[in-house]
């Protein structure tokens, strides 16, 4: 049995019919009930409270680590999830890091972070770390406005970074879950070309069939929308990203290719397969 933490999420869904679609037996873990797909078995538990799950881990053979916001606060202590995970017997744990820990190490969250990776190699698991970059369903903060005015707005318009479809770094995850080749693996996820803001409206307009304006906001009028969803430090960070990034940043990867043996999808394939959520 595999568990799946994060399972209603842009990874965790696509994860899940991977792995159901594979044969395994998967459980399903989020804080909120939800459909999942047919033959998964879906747990209500809340990894802020690491105890909690022994018995969603119990006869688990590998766990799916993706930690929610509040578990990279200060305070949280995630590694507690590893040693449920060992002490429950589970043998591999494939953890969602983040590109960062390597292209912006000296962040907060990129310290506890890399901690955590520490704590996963020292386990005495088997175990691979994803790193991706920027996610490509980061444009459904678009949508509200691309539906009601056909309006992307957003800073730093001709500026890119390679962002990935959340649907590479499932498979991904999937691969390192099933493959033993993929143990002690640590895999940097980014999409195959730099985009760039004012680039993506114009592939969710072809998505539609029909025109999107891009309109480019200040710093200050993009961190003041950010706020409203995540505390001002994290928006300053994720500005200093967009606006500015690094060589590192701005490396497209081979890793998706190297696990898939395909490269990995073009945000327009996203948003193709995403269109109705712009309608």
């Amino acid at each position: 049995m595999i568990v799946v933490t994060g399972a209603t999420g842009n990874i965790g869904r696509p994860l899940t019919q991977a792995l159901a679609e594979a044969g395994q037996q998967v459980t399903a873990v989020s804080r909120h009930a939800a459909a999942v797909p047919d033959g998964v078995r879906h747990v209500v538990a809340d990894l802020a409270e690491p105890a909690g799950l022994k018995p969603v881990l119990a006869g688990a053979k590998a766990l799916f680590l993706l930690l929610s916001g509040d578990l990279h606060a200060a305070g949280a202590n995630p590694a507690d999830i590893i040693g449920e995970a060992a002490a429950a017997g589970v043998r591999r744990v494939v953890l969602l890091s983040t590109l960062g820990v390597v292209t912006r190490p000296s962040g907060q969250t990129r310290i506890a972070m890399r901690a955590l990776e520490g704590t996963l190699r020292e386990s005495g698991l088997e175990w691979a770390i994803l790193r991706p970059g920027g996610f490509a369903s980061n444009a459904l903060w678009w949508a509200d406005s691309v539906r009601t005015q056909q309006v992307v707005a957003a800073p730093f318009g001709d500026i890119g970074v390679p962002i990935i479809d959340p649907a590479d770094i499932a498979a991904v995850a999937a691969a390192c879950l099933l493959e033993d080749r993929h143990t002690g693996g640590v895999y940097e996820l980014t999409g195959p070309e730099v985009i760039t803001p004012r680039q993506q409206a114009e592939a969710i307009a072809a998505a539609l069939g029909s025109p999107v304006k891009f309109h480019e906001l200040t710093r200050e009028e993009a961190k003041a929308a950010m706020s409203q969803s995540m505390p001002g430090e994290l928006a300053d960070d994720t500005l200093d990203i967009l606006g500015s990034p690094n060589p590192a940043e701005l490396r497209v990867s081979p890793d998706v290719e190297q696990v898939l043996g395909r490269a990995p999808h073009t945000f327009a394939d996203w948003a193709a397969r995403n269109v109705a959520a712009f309608r």
